[in-house]
C-alpha cells in the first residue's frame, strides 16, 4: 500500500494566501477594467506603502510575541510635526532627522515600559496609541499643512516608478523587505526571535537577551512608523493630526494574514508581505468597483478574524490527521 501524499506544505496558511492573491489579482485583471494597468498599478502599491513599511518591524515583534498598537498614532504625531515644522520655517532636510528621533523615543516609551515596567504591550500601546494622537493634536490642532517641498513630494508620486510601475516608496520597501527576511530568516537574531516568542522563559535561560532584543523591535517599530508619517505625508501633500488613523489594524491584519501567528514563534516574512499585498489589490479592487469604503473595512476585519481563526483550524487539522497515523 503506497504511504499516503504529505498535504502539510499545501496546508500551510502563507502558501494558501500566497494563492488567493493571484486568484485576487487574476479576477482583477480579468473582471475591472484598468486594474492590471501599470498606472492603476502604480497607485494601488503606492497606497499601501506606509502600510508596508511598517509592517516590516511588526512582523519581527509579532514573532517575537509581542504587539504595537500606536504605530498608526505615531504616523500622526510624525504627520503633525513634520507639517508643524515646517510651518515654522525648518528646512525639510533638517525636519526628516528630528522627526525619527522622535519615532525612536516613542518606540523607547513602549520598549521601557514593557521590558523594564513588565506591563502587556497590548495594554501599553493602547495607552500610547491614544498619548501620541493627543500630542499630533497638541501640536497641529486641526489645521492641514500643505505646500512640502516638490523634489521631496515627487519622491512619493504615483507617476515617479522603476520599471513603470513600482514607487519608489515601494522599491525602498522592496529593498528593507530583502534585509529584513535574511535577518528574521538566516541569522541567530532570527533565531532568538522565534525562540522567544515559541517560549520566552527558555529563551532566556538559552542565554538569549530577552528584553534588550524586545526593546531594539520596539524601537525599529517606532522609527520605521515615524519615516512612514513623511511618506504618507509628503504622497498626500497635506499634514494632519489624524492622518493614518486606523492604520494600526492595516498592519495587524496583513502581518497575522500572513500566517504570523499572534501569539508569537511562528510565521514567515513572505507570508506578512503576501497578506499586505492581498489586501491593498482586494481595496484598490473595490474602489474601483465603487464599492462604499464602509463594505471595505467589513471585508478587512473579516480578513482579520479568518486570519487568526483559519491557521488554528488547519494546525488541529494537521495534529489529528498525524495522531491517526501513528495509531
Amino acid at each position: 500500500m503506497s504511504p499516503r501524499p504529505d498535504l502539510s506544505r499545501f496546508l500551510r496558511w502563507d502558501v494558501a494566501v500566497g494563492v488567493l492573491l493571484v486568484a485576487v489579482f487574476a479576477t482583477g485583471a480579468g473582471s475591472t477594467e484598468g486594474f492590471a494597468t501599470t498606472g492603476n498599478l502604480a497607485f494601488a502599491l503606492n497606497d499601501i506603502a506606509p502600510v508596508a513599511i511598517i509592517a516590516l518591524p511588526m512582523t519581527l515583534l509579532v514573532v517575537a510575541g509581542e504587539i504595537d498598537l500606536s504605530v498608526a498614532s505615531m504616523l500622526g504625531l510624525s504627520s503633525a510635526l513634520s507639517g508643524k515644522l515646517w510651518d515654522a520655517g525648518w528646512a525639510f532636510e533638517t525636519i526628516v532627522p528630528v522627526v525619527l528621533v522622535v519615532g525612536v523615543l516613542g518606540g523607547l516609551l513602549n520598549g521601557w515600559l514593557v521590558t523594564k515596567v513588565g506591563l502587556p504591550s497590548l495594554a501599553v500601546t493602547i495607552g500610547t496609541l491614544t498619548l501620541y494622537r493627543g500630542l499630533a493634536s497638541v501640536a497641529l490642532g486641526s489645521n492641514a499643512i500643505t505646500d512640502f517641498p516638490e523634489k521631496y513630494a515627487n519622491w512619493t508620486s504615483d507617476t515617479t516608478t522603476v520599471l513603470g510601475f513600482i514607487p519608489y516608496p515601494i522599491a525602498l520597501f522592496a529593498v528593507l523587505a530583502v534585509i529584513t527576511a535574511v535577518v528574521l530568516h538566516a541569522t541567530g537574531f532570527g533565531r532568538s526571535l522565534f525562540a522567544i516568542g515559541a517560549q520566552e522563559q527558555a529563551a532566556w535561560f538559552a542565554g538569549i537577551r530577552v528584553k534588550r532584543i524586545k526593546l531594539l523591535l520596539f524601537v525599529l517599530t517606532g522609527l520605521f512608523s515615524a519615516f512612514a508619517g513623511i511618506v504618507f505625508t509628503l504622497r498626500y501633500g497635506s499634514a494632519r493630526a489624524d492622518n493614518g488613523l486606523g492604520f494600526e489594524m492595516l498592519v495587524i491584519a496583513s502581518v497575522l494574514l500572513g500566517g504570523v501567528d499572534f501569539d508569537g514563534g511562528k510565521g514567515t516574512l513572505g507570508g506578512a508581505i503576501a497578506g499586505l499585498l492581498l489586501i491593498g489589490f482586494l481595496k484598490n479592487l473595490l474602489i474601483l468597483n465603487d464599492v462604499a469604503n464602509e463594505i471595505q473595512v467589513i471585508v478587512t476585519g473579516l480578513l482579520l478574524v479568518a486570519s487568526v481563526t483559519t491557521p488554528r483550524v488547519i494546525a488541529a487539522v494537521l495534529e489529528r490527521r498525524h495522531r491517526r497515523a501513528a495509531a
